[in-house]
């Protein structure tokens, strides 16, 4: 489908909607009317520029029989460099209702937790996995976020086994939703001695947290608490009461749990919201397995078993196997400038997702 018969389609609906809403008896239902309110705001702008769109066209189009015609040198001139203004606006113009199009994902401006694993590689594994973590550490403060670690694993050799922490901020899931699946890493051990170099892997979940207007019931009944003591780094207090909470949904087998504030009652309420957001993500799961049966997305299918992204040490390398994108510059994506990949994620995924809405 073309931009203009696209244009015309959206154009139909918003007269729809125009139509619908200046019923009285909208009003006798307010969710409809609410319904209706919104989508006629997300499509108003769309028209207004579809309305521009049309007008450029025309002017062109006047412009064109004027240059043509060449009945007066003055006029023709005048014609042939407005033309060239207006195509340079209507070029601009065509970008953002392009822009305008594409789906916006809902869970974008969430929050988001995120989980690191090591994988396959043992001891290189969990360092790598503090690698990363320390990677997303940088980034975030870059981009101005709040981290807070939820529960940690520590590896006796450094690194971690498994790290779980929060993210809040602008746009956070956003962005951080293209580090979900399996990261690589080639390089030569410290503990080597023959200078060769190792594969190992770390698993990476990035899941939008789940706030209140998600309606995700927890019937405590269905909750099994079990209460711990903190491991790892925590100063004194570690170790010295039962703090760290664990909690089992039995129903889905989901189980979470918090170490890191002081309080039991702290590392409960951190716990709840973790486990509220794990069962979101298992129904997004299931819509996003629905929609994947339709088109598959090579950029965020949220698919976490994928190999994504491949860190080549002895080269300096970083290749995302998703878009084909490889730098070499991976020592200052290791100190959290990791920008560039995410943006030519984004980019790529809104190429895909346009060209779904288009089709």
């Amino acid at each position: 489908m073309d931009l203009e018969a696209k244009l015309e389609q959206i154009k139909e609906r918003y007269d729809e909607l125009n139509q619908a809403m200046a019923d009285p008896s909208i009003y006798d239902r307010p969710n409809e009317y609410r319904e209706l309110t919104i989508e006629h705001t997300q499509l108003k702008e769309l028209v207004e520029d579809f309305a521009r769109w049309r007008e450029i066209q025309g002017l062109l189009e006047g412009n064109t029989e004027l240059i043509e015609a060449d009945e007066d040198a003055e006029i023709t001139e005048m014609a042939k460099a407005e033309s060239a203004e207006l195509k340079t606006e209507l070029k601009e113009l065509e970008e953002a209702i392009k822009f305008k199009l594409i789906p916006k994902d809902p869970d974008d401006s969430k929050n988001c937790i995120v989980e690191i694993r090591a994988g396959t590689g043992g001891d290189e594994a969990a360092l790598f996995a503090g690698d990363l973590f320390d990677m997303y550490r940088r980034y975030a403060d870059s981009q101005k976020w709040k981290m807070s670690v939820l529960s940690v694993g520590e590896s006796e050799k450094g690194g971690f086994k498994e790290i779980v922490f929060e993210l809040s901020g602008n746009e956070v899931f956003g962005k951080m939703k293209y580090e979900s699946g399996v990261h690589r890493v080639q390089r030569v051990p410290e503990t080597e001695s023959q200078g060769r170099v190792h594969t190992s892997a770390a698993t990476v979940a990035v899941l939008p947290e789940a706030n209140d207007d998600v309606e995700i019931n927890i019937d405590m009944k269905d909750v099994r608490v079990d209460t711990f003591r903190s491991s790892g780094a925590g100063g004194q207090h570690v170790n010295k009461t039962d703090s760290a909470i664990r909690l089992t949904h039995e129903p889905s087998g989901v189980v979470v749990e918090c170490q890191q504030e002081r309080s039991q009652h702290q590392n409960k309420e951190k716990a709840l919201v973790m486990l509220k957001t794990k069962l979101y993500d298992m129904e997004m799961e299931k819509i996003r397995s629905e929609r994947a049966a339709d088109r598959k997305s090579q950029v965020s299918t949220g698919d976490r078993s994928a190999k994504i992204r491949t860190y080549n040490y002895p080269q300096g390398r970083l290749t995302d196997h998703r878009i084909n994108l490889t730098l070499y510059n991976l020592d200052d994506i290791m100190k959290g400038n990791i920008d560039e990949v995410i943006k030519s994620l984004r980019v790529e995924d809104n190429l895909e997702k346009l060209n779904a809405v288009m089709e």
